[in-house]
């Protein structure tokens, strides 16, 4: 026998709802009111995986917003890195100088999301168009963030020597938050993707609720989908982005909520 679980997973100003089809087993007492927990992250980091994609999802939603910036660094073909563990080295370093960039201007420090992105070539499956896609906090302006993508002098030069080509941008959150930029970092079938993130990253939370919805309830909103105004009761405080009912023959109907916060 199966109930309807109520998962909300807040995510900064985002709000996502999984009200889905649970067995008898794993119910949590009624009357009980449930606390809210970290969300945890998915045992792999692997950008195919629907659960990463979407944890990478929430991640973003939670940390970063408007004002925040997006990195794109490239390399030169005379700097490009010969294996991807040497990129990640690169790139680790570049990290380092912004945050100490940071502290320097008394900011606080760092937090990031990265993705190296890469194709493979030959029998060695050597690495080929390595690059990275980087969300970080706001602070330092768009100038110095480029600029710190690049090596210090050495004697006789004047100038810190440039990895490649960077470009520094500010975010633009949408009705969905960041779920499109997100998505277009993960894109890209025919190369393989990496992602990490700074240790200092709120994640997002979860509560769960096991009686405020039964399975008759889920599956005529389900068939006969209820307007904006009817979840937006549910859950006030909220604007209702989307709602999207899925059918398991093995478990029935879940609805899918995606919320934004009321200003």
């Amino acid at each position: 026998m199966k109930y309807i679980r109520e998962k909300k997973i807040y995510c900064g100003d985002y709000l996502e709802v999984d009200i889905i089809p649970r067995a008898r087993t794993e119910i949590v007492e009624k009357g009980k009111r449930h606390k809210k927990t970290k969300l945890s992250p998915p045992k792999q980091k692997n950008l195919n995986d629907k659960n990463a994609r979407r944890y990478f999802i929430q991640l973003a939603n939670t940390n970063f917003g408007k004002g925040d910036l997006q990195v794109h660094p490239t390399y030169s073909d005379e700097e490009l890195p010969e294996t991807i563990e040497d990129a990640e080295r690169e790139v680790r370093n570049y990290l380092r100088r912004v945050d100490y960039k940071r502290k320097k201007e008394g900011l606080d420090p760092l937090k990031y999301l990265l993705v190296t992105e890469y194709q493979t070539e030959g029998e060695g499956e050597k690495p080929i168009r390595i690059h990275h896609h980087i969300m970080m906090n706001a602070g330092l302006d768009r100038d110095t963030v480029e600029a710190l993508w690049s090596r210090r002098k050495k004697k006789g030069q004047k100038h810190r020597k440039s990895i490649g080509f960077v470009n520094a941008d500010r975010l633009q959150p949408d009705e969905y938050g960041l779920e499109a930029i997100s998505r277009y970092l993960m894109k890209n079938p025919k190369g393989k993707k990496r992602w990490s993130s700074s240790k200092n990253l709120d994640r997002p939370e979860m509560r769960q609720n096991d009686h405020k919805y039964s399975k008759r309830q889920v599956e005529k909103l389900a068939k006969y989908p209820e307007g904006r105004s009817y979840w937006e009761k549910q859950y006030p405080g909220y604007w209702l982005t989307e709602a999207t009912p899925e059918y398991n023959d093995l478990t029935g109907w879940s609805i899918y909520l995606k919320m934004r916060k009321k200003e």
